[in-house]
């Protein structure tokens, strides 16, 4: 496009002229959008449609050499910077007023090592990327439930899905990344190369550097399994949990389990008489062969009067998209989540109490299981820690009307407050909302947050990194 009014608005607001712009497209090869321009809107929205923040630039890096000029660029300019992969937080970390937004979506190449059981994935791929070129080799990295989610951004927060039961957090299974530093260098960290930088990484987010790729220990998986959904209606909620807690107990890593207490969407499954309507959820995967996985799920499908089942032989890649259309882009969510150290008898009668107030069509409350080989390392082989944790405790609220703010919040809040007694005094870093501060950022690392403030201050002791759950260098 050719110049025009919000450029200029937007150069005196930064304090930039036309050649300091100008110098900087020169030295990218993607493009360069600035306010009022084609694709900076689509840029700067979130998965979170709370998030209304406005970059001063938009960076769309084709590689890594984009990347280090966008950073030496930021810095030189005094400018923040803000890291895009999925824009899937529901913090919108990815997006920061008065910043130079580097939005990695043109980087989304995987490169699968079937031999050695390596994948490499750059900055912007989002999990379904990864699943469907792993799959072509019946391999799979350990991700989350949200095929839309950012590969980056929840490796860097830790990360945990169907297969952290048999092989731990997904930042467990990182080999290496490739990483621009707050100077502009490019550094690879591993644990033999900058291994003080690896352990930050995983787990620590985007506070040491722009992760430009990430190289994914893969394992074999699919591509059939055994997975999907069932449904009992509301008022049997609180006994199926309590088959729930006895269930996943004894269930083998091979078989993860998940439940939602929400209102019944309208899905086809599920019958319309109870669309609408209280409901429980149970969702699991087996990722063993599929004829013990339909042995181990048949007392899930026995129990009770479901009101749905689509528990069946599927690809995995259906599994890890099942999730997709309860989590849109532009909604509004406010979430708030705890690590348990298990299942409390005393607290599934809480669960049940504040599902009954969900007044959103969209809200939940969320119970996933993420017991196993994450308590089997060191509580610090990598800044994730949280080995203590064995469930994740997941209020949900999500809703359309920005006129519900007040209240969808305020239901997320009580029944926050109402199950707190429950946790084990640690928090997922990745599912802290925008209003969360030092002390939840404290909560997320635990005993390796003063580890992390150290390793902050070699890398970046200016905190050149802080549009994130920052760890200020002290």
């Amino acid at each position: 496009m050719t110049d025009n009014p919000a450029r200029t608005i937007d150069r005196e607001a930064i304090g930039l002229d036309r050649a300091a712009i100008n110098d900087l497209r020169a030295r990218l090869r993607g493009p360069l959008v600035l306010p009022g321009e084609t694709g900076y809107d689509a840029a700067r929205s979130c998965w979170n449609g709370m998030i209304e923040r406005s970059p001063a630039l938009v960076a769309r890096p084709l590689g890594t050499a984009d990347v280090s000029a966008c950073v030496n660029f930021a810095r030189e300019h005094g400018l923040p910077l803000s890291i895009k992969g999925g824009g899937h937080n529901i913090a919108g970390l990815a997006v920061a007023d008065g910043a130079l937004l580097l939005d990695t979506s043109l980087m989304r190449g995987v490169f699968v090592d079937a031999t050695a059981r390596i994948a490499r994935a750059q900055a912007g791929c989002l999990l379904g990327d990864l699943d469907r070129e792993t799959q072509l080799h019946g391999l799979a990295a350990v991700l989350g439930f949200v095929s839309e989610t950012g590969a980056g951004g929840l490796t860097l927060g830790g990360g945990f899905g169907y297969l952290s039961r048999q092989y731990g957090w997904t930042s467990d299974n990182v080999v290496s990344m490739n990483v621009v530093t707050a100077d502009g260098r490019l550094v690879r960290a591993s644990e033999s190369e900058n291994a003080d930088l690896f352990w930050a990484l995983r787990g620590g987010g985007g506070n040491f550097g722009v992760v430009t790729s990430f190289e994914h220990r893969l394992h074999p998986v699919g591509p059939t399994v055994m997975a999907g959904a069932l449904a009992w209606r509301g008022e049997d909620a609180a006994a199926v949990l309590e088959m729930y807690r006895d269930f996943v107990a004894a269930a083998p890593r091979s078989l993860t389990c998940a439940t939602a207490l929400r209102l019944a969407p309208p899905a086809p499954w599920l019958p319309p008489e109870i669309h609408g309507r209280p409901i429980i959820l149970l969702l699991a995967c087996h990722t063993g062969p599929v004829d013990e996985g339909q042995r181990l799920v048949a007392p899930l499908k026995a129990f009770g009067s479901p009101v749905g089942d689509v528990l069946q032989p599927r690809p995995y890649t259906v599994q890890q998209s099942l999730l997709d259309a309860t989590q849109p882009k532009g909604r509004r969510y406010y979430w708030k989540s705890e690590y348990l150290p298990g299942i409390a008898k005393e607290l599934l009668p809480k669960l049940v109490d504040h599902a009954g107030r969900i007044t959103s069509p969209h809200s939940a409350v969320i119970l996933f299981q993420i017991d196993g080989a994450i308590g089997e390392l060191p509580v610090d082989h990598g800044a994730v820690g949280n080995r203590d944790a064995r469930v994740v405790l997941n209020i949900t609220s999500a809703w359309e009307d920005r006129a519900q703010d007040e209240a969808q919040i305020g239901w997320a809040r009580a029944a926050w407050r109402d199950t707190l007694e429950f946790s084990t005094g640690g928090t997922y870093v990745n599912f802290l909302n925008a209003e969360e501060g030092e002390d939840r950022i404290r909560a997320a690392y635990r005993d390796n947050f003063e580890r992390l403030v150290a390793v902050k201050r070699v890398w970046d002791p200016d905190n050149f990194f802080r549009s994130n759950k920052n760890i200020a260098p002290g």
